[in-house]
Parts: C-alpha cells; structure tokens; sequence
C-alpha cells in the first residue's frame, strides 16, 4: 500500500456559507440546520457580519452563499449583499423565496446580487406545501422565480427530493425549464440533523432510486444546453463516499448564525468537537489553526482502509458527520464506503426504512428542536 500524505494545505476557502438565521416560515422535515436551532437574540449583529465579509475576502474566498433559515428573515441583508459586491465576492442567495416581494427583490438586486437559488419542496402546490409545512407557499415561489428573471438575476432550482416526492421528479424538471432556470439541483435528502430524525419518513426504495437516476440521466441528453442538472445521491445507497465539501476543511467555511465557524453546515451534530467563534477569533486564525478544522484535514488522520486507499485524496474519507451520526465516532470510515466495516449495517438501515409505513413527518420547529435535545 501507498504510504499516506496529508497533501499541500489549503491557503483559502473557495466558498464561505453564511447562515445569516436559523427563522424561517417553513418547517421543512429534512432541513440541514441543527435540530438545536439559534434563537434570533443570538444572531451576529450587522457590523459583525460585514466584518465577516471583508476578512472572508481578505482570505482569499471567491464566493459568498446567503442561507440560514430564511436569509430574508435578516433586514440587513442588502447591506451584507452590497459589501459582499465591494469587496469582490459573487453573492448567492439561497431561499425559499416566500417572503420577498418584487419591491425588496429589486433592492436586493440594486445592491449587487449576483444569483439566485430557490428552493422547492415538490412540483405541485398540495405537495408543496404539505412537505414545507408552510400554506401558499408554491405560488409565492412561482411569482418570485418570475421577478427573479425579469431582473435578468441567473436562477438555480434546488430540488429536495426524497420518498414521498420522487414520483413528481420529471415534472420538478419540467418546471425548472418552465421557471426558465439555468441550473436544476435534484438533491436526495442527506441524513443528518432534521432529516436524520425523519429518515423513516424520508428514505428512498432502491427502485425508487434507480429510476430516478434513469430520469435524470435522460434529462440530461434531452435538455443539454438548456438546463444543467447536478444529481445527489443519498449516501445510504453509496458504495463509495462522497468528497464532502470537497474535504473537511479544505476548500470552504460555515459560518453560523452564532457566530460559530465549522467546515461544513453539518459539523455541530458532532458533538465531540468545539467550534472556535468570530469574531472572538479571525477567520484566517480560525482557517489555519483551529483544532476543529484540523482535527481531520488532509489524510494523516486517516484509519485503515481509508489511509492506503487510492482514492483517499480523492473521497478525503468521506463524511465524518455521517461517520459521527451511524457509528458514534467521527474517527471511523464513513459507512457509505463498501470497505467500512459497518456499510452493511447502512444498506439495512435504508432497507429498513424506505419500506416502513411512517409517512408522518416531525416538523422543523425551535421547540420540537428543544425537545430532542432533552430527550
């Protein structure tokens, strides 16, 4: 076997997350916030946000992503945008596009957004609004992806999809055409926070999977040049792991509403790690040094197979929130790799649930939340 290296470090992040809140008006089962979500009192105030802004560029970063929660939730999100745009970064705003009007649409285009990114609970409105637990919402999405274009603002069309949805997949990608988007994200539901609590509700039948997969695939020949479409694969039906973030701590940050700095939206359900806070501690201090980051960075952390596997620059051992989540130890081999020696225990978890009876969802709510941490 190849002796293992730990690779050239990376000198910045490609991408910063910001999750500007965790409020948000839909309650959507699989959402990838923490089940323990941030009352608004402890969100970072504005100027710290800029702050954050100006050293994320200081770093090096190429890009910015608005998210939370409900980004437009924030009042100063036109300020954040509009330093976002001084200091060079391409702003992505991700949303679920309920709350905003062609009025403050427009005034985040004025300070500089440069794409959209909407999200869909399913392709028709019962569907919708059953899965977001929000009432009305379909059509505000439909009005709002309309504004959107008449700005002239690129629009992606994020598609959540699981269970109780694949059966409207080619008519999500008809409506992304329809929607005049440019890019269509079909997303299986990864299992972590929210969307852990309700796997049984939310697992795919492999059939399912399969034929999904064949719809995208033909999708793909039959609208090239018109949509890209990015496919996602749930990790329970993997043989091997994705490279997650494209490895932990290499090429991106999240920073959350608290403040909290981690290395990917997922890394708090690891609770054997601390997070270092901004603006207690810069970005590039954090990016550099902070024990978490580093904890498992490159490859000398590594354990077998994962350590003389030819793929192991290539997966960077996979996901250690997943590892975290199914084996209780984030230092284990992610069991989406065949060569875990706890995958077929993964391959029975999905087996298990994608043919159980439980469609009832447990909504995301801060008090639900709250509940979970207690139990």
């Amino acid at each position: 076997m190849n002796s293992p290296s730990p690779g050239p470090a990376p000198s910045f992040p490609l991408a910063i997350l910001a999750e500007l809140t965790h409020r948000c008006p839909l309650q959507c089962p699989y959402c990838s916030n923490p089940v323990a979500l941030e009352a608004a009192s402890a969100e970072l105030d504005t100027a710290s946000w800029l702050k954050a802004i100006e050293e994320a560029a200081d770093l090096g970063a190429l890009q910015i992503h608005f998210s939370g929660g409900e980004p437009t939730s924030r009042k100063d999100l036109e300020l954040l945008i509009a330093k976002a745009n001084e200091v060079g970064l391409y702003s992505n705003l991700i949303t679920a596009g309920v709350l905003v009007g062609e009025d403050r649409l427009n005034s985040l285009s004025d300070a500089g957004l440069d794409h959209v990114q909407l999200s869909f609970q399913d392709s028709e409105a019962a569907g919708c609004d059953r899965i977001g637990g929000f009432k009305g919402g379909f059509e505000k999405k439909l009005a709002f992806a309309n504004s959107v274009n008449a700005l002239g603002i690129p629009l992606t069309a994020n598609m959540v999809v699981h269970r109780q949805n694949l059966g409207n997949l080619e008519s999500m990608l008809e409506l992304a055409v329809k929607l005049s988007a440019r890019r269509v994200e079909i997303a299986h539901v990864q299992y972590y926070g929210w969307a852990y609590v309700n796997r049984a509700a939310l697992m795919p039948t492999r059939d399912q999977l399969e034929r999904a997969t064949e719809i995208v695939e033909e999708a793909r020949e039959r609208l090239k040049g018109i949509l890209v479409i990015d496919y996602v694969v749930p990790d329970y039906y993997a043989k091997r792991p994705k490279s997650c973030m494209g490895g932990w701590g290499q090429q991106f940050l999240n920073i959350s509403p608290a403040g909290k700095v981690l290395p990917c939206h997922a890394a708090e359900s690891i609770t054997s790690l601390s997070f270092d806070r901004f603006p207690e501690k810069s970005l590039r201090e954090i990016w550099e040094s902070s024990e978490a980051f580093l904890k498992y960075r490159g490859t000398d952390w590594m354990p077998e197979p994962c350590r003389g596997c030819e793929r192991r620059e290539i997966d960077w051992g996979g996901c250690r929130c997943q590892a975290f989540a199914l084996t209780g130890s984030a230092d284990n081999v992610d069991p989406a790799c065949a060569l875990s020696p706890d995958h077929a225990m993964l391959e029975a978890l999905a087996e298990k649930d994608s043919h159980g009876q439980n469609d009832e969802f447990m909504y995301r709510t801060r008090r639900q939340g709250m509940e979970l941490e207690q139990a």
